[in-house]
């Protein structure tokens, strides 16, 4: 019996060795180690986001450029003629010849400034010339005449008599060399049609068409 207890003894601590065997503290150990490493990341990870936020924090913002103004459009003013004390020049304004019948014949020349132009014409009256060879006209008036400033829809006009004299030594010209003074850097040509000229005359410029009559 003694010898049977004995043995039964020595399985018991067998067992009890195998099992401390199995759940001691190696396992435990383990699972201190498996749990150790999370613990420590969750703490970087938690650590590493205000750093961002920092960062982007501290990035500066770019000012946008305002874009360009673009340029102020001219005006007719500034071209330089503008007030009537600017003398007209031909290049002003806006000239026509018509061939009237009154008085044996005549051509009526028109003048109006061109938009946004704003000049007076001289008291005198213009120059006229026909051809290359500048046969010039002959005042026909013996008074000044009167300044007169143009603008907007003002009309001047000024009576020229291409033929003052009786026979046929006249020659033809189809046009007409009008200028504001003898010194107008730029005369205008303007078409008359086929026109004796003999010894032309030329009125004063007038504001009603009635009074540029030439020999009247």
């Amino acid at each position: 019996m003694r010898t049977r207890r004995l043995a039964l003894t020595a399985a018991a601590v067998a067992a009890l060795a195998a099992t401390a065997t199995a759940c001691g503290p190696d396992n435990s150990g383990t699972g201190s180690t498996a749990a150790a490493p999370a613990t420590s990341t969750a703490g970087a990870t938690a650590t590493s986001a205000p750093a961002a936020t920092a960062t982007t924090a501290a990035t500066p913002t770019k000012a946008t450029a305002a874009p360009p103004k673009a340029p102020a459009p001219s005006s007719p003013a500034a071209s330089g003629k503008s007030g009537n004390g600017q003398t007209c020049g031909a290049d002003d304004l806006v000239l026509s010849a018509k061939a009237e019948s009154q008085a044996g014949g005549y051509i009526l020349i028109t003048a109006m400034a061109k938009p946004g132009v704003s000049c007076t014409l001289p008291a005198a009256h213009p120059t006229i010339a026909f051809g290359s060879g500048g046969i010039e006209a002959a005042n026909a008036e013996q008074a000044t005449g009167t300044p007169i400033p143009l603008s907007g829809a003002k009309v001047a006009y000024a009576g020229v008599m291409a033929k003052t004299t009786k026979g046929n030594q006249a020659v033809e010209f189809t046009d007409v060399i009008v200028a504001i003074g003898n010194a107008d850097p730029n005369p205008a040509g303007i078409p008359v049609g086929r026109t004796p000229v003999d010894k032309p005359i030329v009125t004063n410029w007038h504001t009603v068409p009635k009074d540029a009559v030439p020999g009247l």
